[in-house]
């Protein structure tokens, strides 16, 4: 742990990979991110009296205000929080220790890329006014083609003779509910065995970040043999070891593609056997 002459102690909130391309000299790495952030914190500075002084990345990143106020939390005294950062510092000419090259960022082969069925799931969820089932539907196949770096187009075909309720396995309502969906009271699953979804179109959203739903996606949904437009939005990206990934919830009403049980739009005085038009799904997709 390298200290400074003076009493402070400077610590750099960031990851190991920022810290060794570059760091304040005599500064010490303890990633603000990760649970084990204030026990090694605890572990390496026990006097909660001692001067620490905090930083990240630049004014705009939160790392240092976060740590500052964890260290503040956990009892130390004497936090100073340097919110501008490693970036202002470097701007005002102040000393940088210069290391290894920060690894780049992942980016996707342009062409097809199969998806990965086993890490890919497609989750489903069915309510009424009182009560709701959920559970999955096997995803057949899948491709996700990519032009520059961006998704321009796809498809996926989804078994639906494979649907699981997660909330009644190990039940004897589970195969009712069930052979109940694939009747033709709602998804007809011995005419139409699958489904299939084809993406024409994806957009990225400006001003959005990692973590937030940051792709348009335009496609064709064809389910019970009605094909119908589809337009949601994705929080995608790429993985460290470049797959594309994304996940994705939306709601579709069952109705459109004439699945009619239940819903009061069609039928009166349903009473317990009233389901809501609204299906949910909720999906993650990762390539090969």
């Amino acid at each position: 742990m390298g200290r400074h002459r003076d009493p402070s102690l400077t610590i750099a909130d960031c990851l190991q990979d920022d810290f060794k391309a570059a760091h304040i000299p005599q500064a010490i790495s303890n990633c603000v991110f990760e649970v084990a952030f204030r026990e090694r914190l605890i572990a390496g500075v026990p006097d909660r009296a001692q001067p620490i002084v905090v930083y990240g990345a630049n004014s705009e990143s939160f790392e240092a205000r976060m740590a500052a106020e964890k260290l503040s939390r956990a009892g130390y005294t004497n936090v100073f929080e340097y919110r501008d950062g490693l970036q202002a510092w470097h701007a005002a000419s102040g000393p940088v220790i210069q290391g290894e090259p920060q690894p780049q960022e992942p980016s996707i082969s342009d062409g097809m890329h199969s998806v990965d069925i086993a890490k890919s799931s497609v989750e489903w969820s069915g309510r009424n006014l009182l009560n709701k089932h959920h559970g999955r539907i096997g995803l057949r196949s899948g491709q996700l083609e990519f032009r520059k770096g961006q998704l321009c187009g796809g498809h996926f075909v989804i078994d639906m003779n494979n649907i699981v309720c997660s909330d009644l396995q190990g039940t004897e309502l589970h195969d009712v509910l069930i052979n109940h969906l694939r009747s033709d009271d709602f998804f007809d699953s011995e005419r139409f065995p699958e489904t299939s979804f084809a993406v024409n179109a994806a957009r990225r959203i400006d001003g959005a970040t990692l973590g937030q739903p940051n792709l348009e996606i335009t496609g064709d949904l064809t389910l019970k043999g009605i094909s119908e437009p589809v337009t949601f939005r994705a929080a995608a990206g790429v993985t460290p070891d470049g797959k594309a990934a994304a996940q994705a919830v939306l709601s579709l009403d069952r109705t459109c593609w004439g699945v009619l049980y239940g819903s009061a739009r069609y039928f009166h005085r349903l009473g317990m056997h009233l389901v809501n038009d609204l299906i949910d799904l909720e999906i993650k997709i990762v390539t090969d």
